[in-house]
Order: structure tokens, then sequence, then C-alpha cells
């Protein structure tokens, strides 16, 4: 039995002497990396911070205190010493451990939490309430009350949230620490100004004499007490060695560090010290991604969230089953570039998520990472539209909700083409609820004049592009998922036709408008067609059915919508997307518009409740947009009742026939 196996709770960790820390330091890096190359997750943001979180539960009791994540990428240690070692073997499905923070698993996670930036200010909140509440930690009057603290990562706290964040706990009066780990990473390098202050500071001198200047000043400093005298005692001496980078103080922050962090005897001197502090503070930790395991800290984005691999020897081969939508568009956007010497392309933080990363190094010039700035990104990407560039801006379908103020204000406002690639868009999988792209097209469809694609397949994706492109009529955007590219269409239809603004294709070319009278039509909206079509097939002989391929859920096709109704052929809508406000809703206005009956359509979409973490096929099936879903779908619409066909103006309410 590991040492690791016999701590059920933090409780048993802090039994252990100081000494025996590392072994268990080694026992989690052991037990992370072996799932991980398994099932896939996120492996070197873990392995960076196993000695932080294992100095954090040591020193602070979470059952009381409160521990909040930002972003969360970060937390199997802190699930594997709170209790969950036994779920880690499913990690990432609905029988294990989530790849986030989830309170549903214990009361040691406060939040589901999967976007950066917010630990802060959710701490911040939660520090409030417990002062509110009379169970706020004071040193005077309550020494036994819940501290708070919060780690994030160098490359989250530039976000506009932590900042935020940040100016709000410069406010509090009472106890409260922000770990930055600094890693020098993002999911790849992190960007902008302030990550070039924290390279700057991490080469000084001072880091690497930190240490031992830390011990000096103990030696020196009346009492013994490393940061709270040190904050007393005004002397140019310490506040040299305690504000190394001083940046954090004009948010009204006492600073120390940068620290070693996985030096078990620093941490714990350092976060004893901040433990009992009575006012808040930011205790820089400096540690390395992918620690401890040579091919994730030499590689640390691409073993940031990899899927399975294979470790033979020194040799590290991550399994591959596919062609992704994500390598198909970095393709298709380097040879538009190529083409379009006007196109400009950024990311915010996700080069290798969304396929920038070949742009980046195909045109360095005319490619952007922001670093973890959405709104920031989509600003920037108005702001060159607006001097002539072609920009097309790839983000995460969940991030870009993020920057939706900024897609209304600055972009479709002025009536600027900025061009949004929505990756991972509808069920992401083993991330689970937290990075589910299901309210985008809710979301961009109230923008006058814009246009929402949904390629199928890369053939599809590449006329995508080329539609957007030449649109410049407005916002546009293109979502697809966090999947493979099928090539059952181009097998079977061949060429792939040209994007025509609002206007579907039809996947069953021997069905199509005119071409006979199908039982029920399938509108899908992006790759659920593919399903669709094998729906169709096994229904042969029991029904017939028209497969479209939506391509726009704006404008949505009401040529089609008001043909088929109008011949009375009901309409199943499909969508990776949440059925409030998406493809299906915009086809029931259309035909409300025109006004058609609208009681022979069924729509197929994400539930109005949460899907949680499992593989993609497996959240497919539980929304009933699999193929089997689809096929009941179709079922359902064949057996409704037929209506006369008139439209509202001619009759007060329809009529059953």
């Amino acid at each position: 039995m590991t040492l690791l196996e016999t701590i059920k709770s933090p409780a048993d960790l802090r039994k252990l002497p100081v000494e025996r820390l590392p072994e268990v330091a080694a026992d989690i890096r052991k037990a992370i990396c072996d799932q991980v190359s398994v099932s896939g997750g996120h492996l070197a943001p873990n392995l960076g911070v196993v000695e932080l979180t294992i100095a954090m539960h040591y020193v602070f009791d979470f059952a009381w205190d409160r521990l909040l994540f930002d972003v969360g990428h970060q937390c199997y240690p802190h699930k594997l010493l709170t209790g969950r070692l036994p779920l880690l073997k499913n990690l990432r499905t609905s029988a294990g451990m989530a790849g986030f923070p989830e309170p549903a698993e214990s009361p040691y996670d406060l939040f589901r939490v999967g976007h950066a930036g917010t630990g802060i200010s959710t701490a911040v909140g939660m520090a409030r309430g417990d002062s509110l509440n009379g169970e706020g930690y004071d040193p005077q009057t309550n020494a036994k009350g819940r501290r708070v603290a919060t780690i994030i990562g160098d490359a989250s706290i530039v976000n506009g949230v932590a900042m935020e964040g940040l100016n709000g706990a410069g406010t509090l009066k009472r106890q409260f620490l922000v770990i930055l780990n600094d890693n020098g990473m993002s999911i790849s390098k992190p960007q902008g100004a302030i990550a070039q202050h924290f390279d700057r500071v991490r080469l000084s001198h001072t880091y690497a004499d930190f240490k031992k200047r830390g011990k000096e000043m103990l030696k020196h400093l009346p009492g013994g007490s490393l940061i709270a005298e040190a904050y007393h005692q005004a002397g140019e001496v310490t506040k040299a060695a305690l504000h190394e980078h001083a940046w954090f103080e004009h948010f009204g922050l006492l600073t120390a560090g940068p620290i070693d962090g996985h030096d078990f005897p620093t941490l714990m001197e350092f976060l004893t010290e901040a433990r009992d502090l009575d006012r808040p503070m930011v205790l820089h930790v400096k540690t390395v991604k992918g620690k401890g395991f040579d091919f994730a800290e030499g590689d640390s984005s691409k073993f940031h969230s990899p899927a399975p691999f294979v470790r033979e020897g020194c040799r590290v081969e991550i399994k591959k089953d596919g062609r992704s939508f994500t390598a198909a568009i970095g393709d298709i956007l380097v040879d538009a570039m190529k083409r379009d010497p006007k196109i400009l392309t950024a990311t915010a933080a996700m080069p290798d998520g969304t396929g920038i990363n070949k742009t980046l190094a195909a045109f360095p010039d005319r490619s952007f990472d922001t670093g973890i700035c959405e709104s920031h990104a989509l600003d920037m990407m108005a702001g060159l539209a607006k001097t002539g560039w072609k920009t097309f801006f790839a983000v995460y379908s969940t991030f870009v909700q993020r920057a939706f103020d900024q897609a209304f204000q600055e972009s479709s406002l002025q009536g600027l083409p900025v061009r949004l690639l929505l990756d991972r868009a509808g069920l992401v999988g083993g991330d689970g609820a937290v990075h589910h792209g299901f309210c985008d097209i809710a979301l961009l469809r109230t923008l006058p004049a814009a246009a929402i694609v949904a390629p199928i397949d890369e053939p599809s994706l590449v006329e995508a592009v080329e539609f957007m492109r030449c649109y410049e009529e407005g916002l546009s955007a293109a979502r697809y998922p966090r999947d493979n590219v099928s090539d059952l269409v181009v097998n079977r239809l061949g060429k792939t036709p040209r994007y025509e603004l609002g206007k579907a294709r039809c996947l069953t070319p021997e069905l199509d408008v005119g071409k006979g009278k199908p039982d029920v039509a399938v509108l899908a909206f992006g790759t659920p067609a593919i399903d669709a079509l094998k729906a169709a097939d096994a229904l042969k002989g029991e029904y017939s059915v028209s497969v479209y391929d939506a391509r726009f859920a704006k404008p949505v096709d009401a040529a089609l919508v008001r043909d088929l109704l109008s011949r009375n052929i009901p309409i199943v809508t499909v969508e990776d997307h949440s059925i409030i406000g998406g493809f299906g809703a915009a086809v029931l206005e259309s035909a409300q518009e025109q006004h058609l009956d609208t009681s022979r359509i069924v729509r197929l979409g994400l539930p109005d409740s949460w899907i949680i973490q499992d593989s993609r096929a497996r959240q497919l099936e539980i929304a009933g947009i699999d193929e089997a879903g689809i096929t009941r779908g179709i079922r359902q619409a064949a057996a409704l009742p037929s209506v006369e066909f008139r439209t509202r103006s001619s009759v007060a309410a329809p009529v059953l026939a």
C-alpha cells in the first residue's frame, strides 16, 4: 500500500511528519500520470502544484477554512488528498472524478469552476460572507474563524475578472490569501506585459536568494515573524525583500515572494505566516509545470491536457484516432492566409486547442495570442477590422461568452465583420458542464446582420471559412465540435458546394424539394447531420426521410421551412446546442413569422439541465441527439397528425385532418 492510499482526508495528511511529505508527492504524481495516460486529462498543470497543494492542506484546515481554485484544472492533487483516490480510476466520467472542482463530489470543493479569473472574486465574496456571519478569522476577536485562500495562475491573473477581484480584495480588512502559482506557462506561453514582468522577476537575483535572505531576516526581526513583522517594520531592506515586485501593492495587497513552490520547508514557513495574518496578501510561488516527468516538463503545452498516451522508456506517444476539426481549421486558415494577405488570426491562450499554433508559425506578424483575455481579443479584432483587416478569432465556444459584450458593442453595433471560429461547440466530453458550448447560437443570433454557420465536415469547414472571408455585412461565426471530421458525406455526395447566405443543403438529393414527398424532413445544424443520415439509412423501408445540412442558424432557410410545412411534411430539427434559443427555436420563429402552423415541428437539442463529464458519445446519447435519439425523433414526427395547410392569415386556427 502506498502512503497516499492511507490518506483518507487532510486530517490524515497532517498526522505525517514533514519529512514524509515528499513521499506523498511522489505517490500523487505517479497516480495522476498513470491515470491520465489511460483516460486523458489535465496532466502538466496538476503535476506542477503537488507540493503546493500538500502544503496548503497541511497548514490550513479546509474542512473549515475556504479554498477556492481559479480555472480548476490543477485540482487533481487536492481531490486525491480529500478522499477521492478511489474515483481516480474513472477520471472524467460520470462514474468517477470530474476533471474540475465538483461540489457534488466533496464539501472540499466549493464551486464548479472551469473559466479563468473567477477565483479571487468568489473568494472575496466568501470572505465577506463569513465575516458578516461572524465566522471570519480575526487574530484578536475570532482566532478560530474561517480563513480564506485562493490559488490562481500567472496566466489567469491577467484576466479582466481577476483584476476586478484584486481590486476588491485590497479593500478587505481581514485575513485573505491569494496564491499566485507562477509556472511561466498558461496552456501555452503566457502573453502580455504582466507576463513579461513576471519573467523579469523570475530571472532576477532575488528569486535565487530569497529563501536565504528570508532566513537572515528572521534573525533580526523582533519576535521572528517573517511576514507580520515585516509588514509592521517599514525598513527599506525588509520592503525590498518582501516586495520584490510591488505591483500588487497598488491593489492594497501585501506581497511576498517569489518562493520555491516545490520546497516544503519554505512553503510551510510562508503559508503558516500568511494563515495568521490580519490583512490580505499575495504569496508569489514559483513552480514548474509538469514537474516530476521530463516529457511533461519539456513540453508542458503538449501535455497540458493530453489524450491518452503510451510511455516507452524516454519516448512518449499520444494516441491519435483521427483528424480533428481543430487540426483541420489550422490548415484551412494557413491556406486562406496564403491566398488573402488581409486575413489576421488570433486566439486567447489556446493556440494548440484552436489550431492557431499553425498560423502563428506560418504568419507570426498576422497572428496573435492575447493570453487569457477573450474580451480584449475580440475588441482588438474589432479595431483591426476597422482598419481594413479580415479578422478571425478562434476561441472555445464556452469562452466566447466572456466576450459577448464586445461582440455586441465593438463588432456588431459598429457593423464590423469580425469572424468567430467557435471550437468545442456543443458537448465536450470529459471536461463536462464547465466547458460545454451550449449557448453561443442563442447569444449571437440576437445580433443584427450576424451570420451563424455550422460545418459538418472538413470540406464544409473550408467553404465556411471562405464564406466568412467574404461576408462583410456584420459579425459571422462558425461552430464545430471537439471531435474528428467525418468523410461520410463527401464519400457519398462528392464535392461540397459553396455556402449561400441562408440556404440549406440537401444530403439526400433524391428527396430534395420538388423530388417527391418524404415522410419526415430532418433539418440538422452542424455535425448532428452525420447521425441524421445514419438514422435515415436505418429507417429505410419504414419511412422515407430527407436530411438537410441546415448550414445557417441565422438566417435560417425560410423558403425550405415554408416548402416543407406547406406540403404537410413534419420537420425534425437537431442541434448540439441548448434547445432554448438555438437553431430549432429559430426554425419555429421562421415558421411563425410566415404564419405557418408549427405543430409538426419536433426539436431535438441539449436539455434544460446540466450534463456532467463523460465521453462525448455518452453525452450525445443522454441528450438524445445521437443516431438512436434522432431515430426516435423521426418516429415521433412521423406519428404526428397531419394538418391542412393554411396560413394564419386565412384561418383563425390550424385545422386538423
